[in-house]
């Protein structure tokens, strides 16, 4: 009796549990609503024009302004070297010696033919001066006049030859001894004592003149042509070529404190490389610059109009080339493919696919993709974290 008293209790529990059962699923939806997910806020810039230097940067090689080969002026045996190897050497300092005594035999041979020319000199013109007044008295013939003339014309000829010999001579004498035609840098000499050297032949060593220095620049042709339309459509405020100035940055990144001067650009394209040589001048007074040196150069001068400047971090790379995030006047994201020419400092020079007043995200890339909805607030460089730029491509 007490078991079936229980029984009804049972049925009233198992109806409980049905409800609280049925109340579960409500309660669960009620607590998994929650509210909308917020616009993601992103750090936009606004894009402006701006004049800028327009400084375009070239591999250069740096080779001495006169590099100048010492050779003999005459034949005969190197007798002594005279200036120590690989320094710096005077205009004027003894670099050589050639064995000069056959060259003074020969001057004193030369001196002798001049006063053996002056003596025949001397009696031509006594001779002529003889037979003259004997011609009116019809005591010599004409051809006797006339073969005193020629003698003393021959005899003045004669002199005249004996004169140049004596030139030559000393000239060859003179240039026994070898010295430096300018300021340098000497190399190595390749002969030494006792070696016969031929006059214009042998190369004995180079001066090198360090101090200015050329620095020789490549520029391709794509540039050129480039360049050339830049400045005709007023792209590029050009001054002239030869108001261009060089600045350096040596291959250890450092600085070269010489401002340079553009002197020379070549006038045709060098075939074998479709490209212009350009030449700057550099002070090198401490001989930083060494001949053979590569360098980097940046020329200055040009001036671009019009241009835009964006952070380095708001250019994303994807499979058709540089892309940045705009915010449109429907406050979404847009992707924007740019052509991305130059680094200016930190930031990309943007020559094509922007315009005025364009809103670019430059902070927040992670939490956008195309077409998202976002709130943009203008961007403040120093509270961008170096840190957030996506490397994959929005799908």
């Amino acid at each position: 009796m007490v078991f079936s008293g229980a029984q009804p209790f049972g049925y009233a529990g198992a109806l409980l549990v049905l409800a609280a059962i049925a109340w579960l699923p409500g309660c669960k939806q009620e607590a998994g609503s929650a509210p909308a997910q917020q616009v993601p806020q992103v750090e936009v810039i606004s894009v402006a024009m701006q004049t800028i230097p327009d400084e375009p940067e070239f591999i250069g090689q740096a080779e001495a302004s006169r590099p100048v080969e010492i050779r003999s002026q005459v034949t005969g045996l190197l007798k002594a070297v005279l200036y120590p190897e690989g320094r710096d050497v005077k205009k004027g300092d003894r670099l050589y010696q050639i064995d000069p005594v056959p060259f003074h035999a020969a001057a004193a041979i030369a001196k002798a033919k001049i006063a053996e020319a002056e003596a025949r000199l001397v009696q031509a013109k006594q001779d002529l001066a003889r037979v003259k007044p004997l011609l009116a008295e019809q005591a010599v013939s004409q051809k006797d006049v006339d073969d005193a003339v020629a003698g003393d014309l021959t005899a003045k000829a004669l002199l005249q030859g004996a004169k140049a010999e004596l030139i030559k001579a000393q000239f060859d004498l003179d240039n026994t001894l070898i010295t430096a035609p300018i300021d340098g840098l000497s190399e190595r000499s390749r002969y030494y004592e006792g070696r016969l050297v031929s006059a214009q032949t042998d190369l004995l060593t180079v001066v090198h003149r360090v101090d200015p220095m050329y620095v020789v620049v490549s520029v391709p042709e794509t540039f050129i042509l480039k360049r050339r339309r830049d400045i005709e459509s007023k792209k590029i405020t050009h001054p002239g070529v030869y108001q261009l100035r060089g600045q350096l940055t040596l291959m250890d990144d450092s600085a070269y404190p010489h401002e340079g001067v553009l002197d020379l650009l070549e006038p045709g394209l060098r075939t074998e490389t479709g490209s212009r040589q350009t030449r700057i001048t550099f002070p090198n007074p401490q001989r930083t610059l060494l001949p053979g040196q590569f360098v980097k150069v940046r020329f200055t001068g040009d001036t671009k109009t019009d241009a835009i400047l964006i952070p380095q971090r708001a250019v994303l790379q994807g499979p058709q080339g540089p892309f940045v995030f705009v915010v449109n006047q429907d406050e979404k994201i847009e992707v924007r493919g740019v052509a991305a020419s130059d680094w200016k400092g930190d930031q990309w020079l943007i020559d094509r696919g922007l315009k005025q007043g364009d809103r670019v995200v430059v902070n927040g890339l992670m939490k956008i993709g195309p077409g998202a909805p976002v709130k943009a607030v203008p961007w403040v460089a120093t509270n961008a974290p170096a840190t957030d730029s996506p490397s994959s491509t929005p799908q």
